[in-house]
């Protein structure tokens, strides 16, 4: 059998310090981080033999190339994000190295009773209220090593809690930013309580280009009954940063989630994504876009958990390769015994730029009723190159061509998002990206 990875990194002593840099914070969260910190100190490093990362080499990460977000460190001036464009929002958040730099939100959003800012913050400012939510274990933290460790050593994030029947209806903005070097441990964690609707925009970015950095997270989701939430999460950094990701949203009775995630940015990510309807009528949407290039490390495993009747999931997801770029989607639609009535649906297509690039999928069904609708697939294809021809002789270049073929090959998926800002910025994103592809590359694209 394979050995675990051997990886050097964080000490106890670093942990205890994090901990004595946060002197306010409760007592009953201060625990849950030791007893997560525990689980770290006792779970070994991925296996290579292990279902989930034999795809995924992560050698090359070494931890001790990071410190614990303990010291404050001021921002640079940042951009305000792709996803803001066009856009009126009633709060928004700003993060560095997994501090939080600023945030706002309006007064008339606040006079609702809405919480929106750092989870750092708020956890402590409500504790009480908060406090149940935590308790809940979203993301379990003996999921895997990453898992604990961000357990323990979450810092900074994004907190938005909407009471009972409040609708919001300018978006909220969240920037999560990494400078080089830089350690992001921060979690989103969204509350929506019976009968409440927001949208909340996340995105992450870096201060370079080139800027290295380590992200270790978490996205936590909890739409309660007769909830609406639209949530998008732009990953966005620059290629030298290790992303690593543990996702969840539990979604109860007549709630509904429209889930957004465009993946364009990092070294190498490795990201599990869970839904679970735990409640009669839940609907999930799960929108995915993923762009790689260079040698980019993409993998996503995604889950849909229906633990309850009369339920409805979608999950489509989108990749384009270029270069030496790899993408890998695991997914698996779980059905148990009491959800009866199931409809879910997933798929991953993929559209190969370069002969090069690889991509990895891996569709999955685990169904224990008998009263089902379950549908999977995946497809992946190159460039034709008679549609490159067709429009390079209405006087498009190559690269316009390319990009037209790779905006055609995304649109199902823009299509399914309802926020028009959010379609542009990928939209656009995407374009960038798209390289010339010069005449030596047309052969291998044949076929």
């Amino acid at each position: 059998m394979t050995a675990a990875l051997e990886i050097q990194g964080f000490t106890k002593t670093d942990f205890e310090a994090f901990l004595a840099a946060r002197p306010n914070e409760p007592a009953w969260l201060v625990d849950m981080r030791r007893q997560a910190w525990d689980r770290f100190e006792q779970l070994d490093w991925p296996a290579r033999n292990d279902e989930e990362w034999m795809r995924t080499d992560i050698r090359m990460f070494h931890l001790n190339k990071f410190a614990l977000p303990i010291e404050p460190t001021e921002a640079p001036s940042l951009n305000p994000g792709l996803l803001t464009h066009d856009v009126d929002l009633g709060g928004q958040l700003v993060g560095y190295n997994s501090q939080a730099a600023s945030d706002s939100l309006s007064d008339s959003l606040a006079s609702t009773g809405v919480l929106f800012g750092s989870l750092d913050r708020l956890v402590c400012e409500y504790a009480d209220l908060l406090r149940p939510f935590f308790e809940r274990h979203v993301v379990d933290p003996a999921k895997d090593k990453f898992a604990a460790l961000h357990a323990a050593c979450w810092s900074g994030g994004t907190l938005l809690y909407v009471p009972k029947g409040v609708a919001i209806s300018e978006p909220l903005h969240a920037l999560s930013a990494l400078g080089d070097g830089g350690t992001d441990l921060s979690k989103t964690l969204v509350i929506l309580d019976d009968g409440a609707e927001a949208t909340l925009l996340t995105e992450t970015a870096s201060t370079s280009p080139t800027a290295g950095g380590l992200h270790c997270g978490s996205i936590e989701l909890i739409v309660e009954p007769n909830a609406k939430l639209r949530y998008v999460n732009l990953q966005n950094w620059s290629h030298n940063v290790w992303h690593f990701a543990h996702q969840r949203a539990t979604v109860d009775r007549n709630g509904s989630l429209q889930w957004t995630i465009g993946a364009l940015g990092s070294k190498l990510a490795k990201v599990n994504q869970q839904v679970a309807l735990t409640g009669p009528d839940a609907d999930i949407q799960v929108n995915g876009v993923m762009f790689t290039e260079g040698r980019q490390h993409l993998s996503y495993n995604t889950h849909q958990h229906h633990m309850a009747p009369y339920c409805r999931s979608d999950l489509l997801y989108k990749s384009a390769l270029q270069d030496r770029s790899r993408t890998v989607w695991r997914g698996m639609i779980k059905v148990d015994v009491a959800a009866q009535r199931t409809d879910a649906y997933q798929r991953n297509d993929n559209l190969m730029l370069a002969s090069t690039a690889r991509a990895d999928s891996i569709p999955g069904l685990e169904i224990e009723a008998d009263d089902v609708r379950c549908t999977h697939g995946s497809t992946s294809g190159r460039v034709d190159e008679q549609q490159v021809f067709y429009a390079m002789t209405r006087g498009y270049t190559r690269t316009e061509a390319i990009r037209l073929i790779v905006a055609g090959f995304f649109q199902q998926v823009f299509d399914r998002i309802t926020i028009e800002s959010v379609r542009n910025a990928l939209g656009d994103a995407i374009a960038r990206r798209v390289q010339d592809l010069d005449s030596a590359a047309a052969p291998q694209l044949e076929g």
